[in-house]
């Protein structure tokens, strides 16, 4: 994921995609994008100014990539966001490199938001 410092904004795209491999030839093709390999189920994608990844460890989804936020604090953030009025689909899990947990917006839009801790 990103670099820290970075509370509250934006991170990290992810694209649940059936094949990766076709994914990184076409965007590397298209845009130039580089790529880090994490596995058979995940590569960080890189466009010189945001990163991403794409992963087959879920279902692709209609309606396009995952939106992932940075925290600087989980847990605080979680409690502002169901504050909000977020509902919380998937609770905090970990991953390689941190925390993150899964929430949809008052429009059903489901958005992450991850922290290293």
């Amino acid at each position: 994921m990103g670099t820290t410092g970075t509370d509250r904004r934006i991170d990290n795209i992810e694209f649940n995609v059936a094949d990766i491999a076709r994914s990184r030839r076409f965007y590397g093709e298209a845009f130039g994008w580089t790529f880090t390999d994490y596995g058979p189920a995940y590569c960080e994608f890189t466009d010189g100014r945001l990163t991403g990844g794409f992963t087959t460890g879920e279902a692709v989804r209609p309606g396009g990539p995952l939106v992932i936020l940075y925290a600087d604090d989980l847990a605080a953030t979680q409690q502002r966001l169901e504050a909000a009025g977020a509902r919380i689909v998937r609770p905090v899990f970990s991953f390689p490199g941190g925390r993150r947990f899964h929430f949809e917006d008052p429009d059903g839009y489901e958005l992450a938001v991850w922290s290293p801790n």
